[in-house]
């Protein structure tokens, strides 16, 4: 009952695109998706395995549980790179002020421009 009021209170803050596609697309091919369905829909012979079926209703939150990591990593490294972009521009302005601007000490340094 947690879990289930928890997914409520998720779907209030979901976006629209998530709500309508919430998912991405699979990359298996057509006969790649009917083998994986009939391995699935297999009595599994490994204990752990047969444990694992009772969880199959959880493989929704999975996609979405790694679908967000996804997301997160990605926007980690477009942080990242923006960061270095910032820096970049940083230190080219920094570079444009010391060579407009007459101080002694840009006076003692090569005209960087």
């Amino acid at each position: 009952q947690r879990i289930l009021r928890l997914a409520e209170m998720c779907r209030r803050l979901e976006t629209e695109e998530e709500k309508v596609l919430p998912f991405y697309p699979s990359s298996l091919v057509e006969g790649e998706q009917r083998d994986a369905q009939r391995i699935l829909e297999e009595m599994p012979a490994e204990p752990l395995a047969r444990a694992m079926r009772d969880y199959v209703g959880l493989e929704r939150f999975w996609q979405r549980f790694n679908k967000a990591k996804l997301e997160e990593q990605a926007l980690e490294r477009e942080r990242a790179a923006l960061s270095q972009r910032n820096r970049g521009l940083r230190e080219l302005l920094r570079q444009y002020l010391a060579g407009i601007s007459i101080t002694p000490e840009v006076l003692s340094e090569p005209n960087p421009l």
